[in-house]
């Protein structure tokens, strides 16, 4: 099996708050990852299926779909296609049970904002050795 790398990625980032992708943006690229931005989810969608990403990295609280419903769309999808796509949930909520909330719904990390480089890297990282 071949090791995975752990940056120049190519990254789907679903943020619907303008500062919060900017900050995301900013940090995925300096670690060397290829980021396609998406305000919220109903944009993401059609992303999915016009190319192949390596990671979504997801805001939970998104209007009109959030996070733990669009994983949950993006996993039954994946039962058609048989293509599994890592899921990252990026979140402001941090309390007890939040993160298994995001793993119950499908999402396979976590990563709490205000995101921090480190953070960020680390669950990259993790998620996609897994």
């Amino acid at each position: 099996m071949e090791p995975r790398r752990l940056a120049g990625h190519s990254i789907l980032l679903a943020e619907d708050n303008a500062v919060s992708r900017q900050v995301a943006l900013r940090i995925l690229e300096k670690q060397g990852h290829a980021v396609t931005l998406r305000r919220g989810w109903t944009g993401s969608a059609g992303s999915l299926e016009q190319r192949a990403f390596d990671l979504v990295l997801m805001d939970v609280e998104m209007p009109n779909m959030n996070g733990l419903q669009a994983s949950a769309a993006i996993r039954a999808r994946e039962k058609v296609t048989g293509r599994h796509i890592p899921i990252i949930a990026m979140t402001a909520h941090v309390m007890k049970g939040d993160q298994q909330k995001c793993l119950a719904a499908g999402m396979d990390g976590y990563v709490s904002k205000p995101i921090r480089p480190a953070d960020l890297a680390g669950a990259i990282s993790r998620t996609l050795a897994s």
